[in-house]
């Protein structure tokens, strides 16, 4: 492993349920072909992704009741650091069904309510980890009762301490993570619309909402469009990257694994369109994959050398 660590930040992690059928349709019955469990979150997926890709990623996250011990005992199955911080509230858990042909169902528990204490410890966690960190990604949406600029004060944080940070999150905590001003912010299109309030239905309105979203505040921007690839827009200019065709079996998980991509490869000094490009194809190479499944570097390579970069 090299480089400075990658912190992950979940504030809402969560026990992963996903069953895989025969096809999704209403009103009729559909046969379950498998099922799995995991410890989830995007932060906790992104880690997977960077250890997978030979960096060192510290994944900090809350933890408690008795899915917070399940929780814990998958993550110890996994290579890379944990900082666990206790708290009293329940683990939540999420249910996602996918077809053989793509489609999925996702059914998210909002999470536990946190306390004020159990929010400055996880703060504190991160703020401890700053002084030898090399990027902080903050991941995911926040539980109820927690400030939506909570990412933004980590930001600024992160800032001060010259580690760049990563903003993949939604709502309230994505307009508000922009405004501090994020090295990157990777939102996925349900993410811009409900953050620009509009429907990106053509290519030029997916453009035109990077472009907006870079002027918020961001560093850049990659705007993630699931197997059309993505958009991304720095003071460099905006791209397109597109990816191969593939037949895509789940795509949970495959937008953590663009923006993890995104960030080991910024980390190994490669230029931001190319950090995108990687981006695109780990996120690819991860809804190619079956159940809870992420793309490591060897299938991820495979669809990078098959991803187009455009000036748009």
């Amino acid at each position: 492993m090299t480089g400075d660590p990658i912190l992950t930040l979940t504030v809402n992690p969560a026990i992963d349920r996903i069953f895989t059928v025969d096809r999704l349709v209403f009103e009729d019955r559909a046969y379950i072909l498998s099922a799995t469990e995991a410890a989830g979150g995007r932060g906790v997926n992104a880690a997977r992704v960077l250890t997978s890709f030979g960096a060192k990623a510290i994944a900090i996250l809350p933890s408690g009741g008795e899915a917070g011990k399940t929780l814990e005992a998958k993550l110890r199955l996994d290579g890379f650091e944990t900082v666990i911080v206790p708290v009293d509230s329940n683990v939540r858990t999420n249910l996602a069904i996918t077809d053989r042909q793509g489609l999925s169902v996702k059914l998210n528990e909002r999470g536990p309510a946190l306390s004020k204490k159990d929010i400055d410890a996880l703060a504190g966690a991160v703020e401890n980890h700053l002084p030898s960190a090399g990027w902080l990604l903050l991941c995911g949406s926040l539980p109820p009762g927690v400030d939506g600029r909570f990412y933004a004060h980590l930001i600024e944080s992160a800032t001060r301490h010259g580690v760049q940070t990563l903003l993949d999150t939604d709502g309230d905590a994505l307009l508000h993570g922009i405004e501090a001003g994020p090295t990157v912010v990777s939102p996925n299109q349900s993410e811009a619309e409900r953050l620009l309030n509009r429907v990106l239905i053509t290519r030029s309105h997916s453009i035109d909402a990077a472009k907006h979203i870079l002027a918020m505040g961001a560093q850049s921007v990659v705007l993630s469009l699931g197997g059309r690839g993505a958009i991304a827009a720095s003071a460099a200019g905006t791209i397109e990257v597109i990816p191969p065709r593939v037949e895509a079996l789940c795509p949970i998980g495959a937008g953590d694994a663009l923006a993890a991509a995104v960030a080991w490869a910024l980390t190994r000094g490669k230029p931001f369109n190319e950090a995108v490009r990687w981006g695109v194809a780990t996120g690819t190479a991860t809804a190619k994959l079956p159940g809870i499944n992420l793309a490591n570097f060897a299938q991820a390579e495979e669809v990078f050398a098959e991803t187009t970069v455009n000036a748009v």
